[in-house]
């Protein structure tokens, strides 16, 4: 038998039914792959798009969000509603719910898991909002507009309150640091974000911890007490590897699976796509664990093209998400941790404005606020590492494009 046949006749299995499980599965099968693909997935629904859960689905206005992949067409066998629960390199093998699924290549994809709020597990009307079926348990509590206390101000929160908005509910976000989005953006880019809950009906309440959650209400700390016919907590995610305790893949400080750029795992034949892996960035000199959709639909092709072998594929992208809430268009790119100026392209307490972030004169990364066309152009600009000219720059009337040095 050749080389090549043996490639590709090799068993890929993912663990993980999510973007970037499924988007790794298509991409194989793009790029050429011939072996049997088998992707598995914890739920029992056809694999599906999770950023719709927070606005269409949630609001009744779609019934899913299945994803438009005819699998069988491809070839990939999925087997759904059968957890993970362990892997033995040594053995290739994957070890299921179903039993034990040997494999040559093994792709972890089993995403992120929201945080729960301690000491609220068996209290009635205490929701998470990641999956589909937490959805569909919210559609009727947003329907009957009950009192809404949402805890956590960062992106699902925004979103959600939003949504609880525009379905006619009284909603109060609270939020324990002391402005929206804490831990995703410095201080004074968050500021203008906390007019917009005031703007749109929802109560913002900053400095705020949870006491406790009984059935009908949130008390907090500074003993005040907010009526809740329901309470959504969305504090935050964490990567969903606990099931790969003892299997000797690194895991790093958030729990995460260390991938390398090609986005192997510390085992042999085994990878990690997508909000369960962090990787290095070359271009950011740093590691970066991205909780976001985009690096779930394009982390995929790089592994593909790693386990078909004919290139070495570095991962190295810009990261990039956006987000709607309170009636606006919010679309981040790149990492500004390393940045050395910060500049404002029109006003932030107007309704389009942009936020950009340099080093030594390069852009490396931006915030777009209703200024779609400067996100588009940005992260190009970010890509190429294209020195520019702060001074044009923070002329909000100029085109990105055109304030090059």
């Amino acid at each position: 038998m050749s080389e090549q046949t043996t490639q590709s006749q090799r068993k890929v299995v993912v663990a993980g039914a999510g973007m970037a499980g499924v988007q790794t599965a298509v991409a194989l099968r793009e790029q050429g792959f011939t072996g049997p693909v088998t992707l598995i997935g914890a739920e029992p629904h056809q694999p599906y798009d999770r950023p719709p859960l927070s606005k269409a689905v949630l609001l009744g206005k779609a019934e899913g969000s299945a994803f438009d992949v005819d699998f069988e067409a491809l070839g990939i066998e999925l087997r759904l509603g059968c957890e993970v629960l362990g892997v033995r390199p040594a053995d290739h093998e994957l070890d299921t719910e179903a039993g034990p699924v040997p494999y040559d290549v093994l792709v972890l994809a089993t995403g992120a898991e929201p945080i729960r709020l301690p000491g609220t597990e068996g209290v009635p009307g205490v929701h998470l909002l990641r999956t589909l079926d937490d959805a569909e348990r919210l559609r009727p509590v947003l329907a009957r507009q009950h009192d809404i206390v949402v805890v956590g101000a960062g992106w699902i929160g925004a979103e959600f309150a939003t949504a609880a908005r525009e379905a006619g509910c009284a909603v109060t976000v609270v939020e324990a640091a002391d402005r929206p989005l804490a831990g995703a953006l410095p201080a004074e880019v968050a500021a203008p974000m906390t007019r917009w809950y005031a703007d749109s009906g929802a109560v913002l309440r900053t400095h705020a911890r949870v006491e406790r959650v009984e059935p009908g209400a949130v008390l907090l700390d500074d003993g005040s007490r907010l009526p809740a016919g329901a309470v959504v907590v969305g504090i935050g995610a964490r990567p969903a590897t606990a099931w790969l305790a003892g299997s000797g893949i690194e895991l790093g400080a958030h729990g995460e699976v260390v991938a390398d750029d090609h986005l192997r795992t510390s085992v042999p034949d085994v990878y990690a796509v997508g909000d369960c892996a962090s990787f290095p960035s070359g271009r950011y000199g740093d590691r970066l664990l991205v909780h976001h959709w985009d690096n779930a639909l394009q982390g995929p092709r790089t592994v593909a093209a790693n386990i078909l072998g004919e290139t070495t594929a570095v991962y190295d992208p810009v990261p990039y998400f956006w987000s709607e809430q309170f009636g606006r268009f919010v679309q981040y790119a790149g990492h500004h941790a390393a940045a050395d100026t910060t500049l404002w392209r029109g006003d932030p307490s107007g309704p389009a404005w942009t936020v950009c972030w340099l080093r030594d004169d390069r852009l490396v990364a931006l915030l777009a606020v209703g200024r779609p066309r400067d996100l588009a152009q940005g992260r190009r600009l970010i890509e190429a590492g294209t020195p520019m000219n702060p001074e044009l720059l923070a002329d909000p009337a100029r085109p990105m494009k055109a304030a090059v040095a």
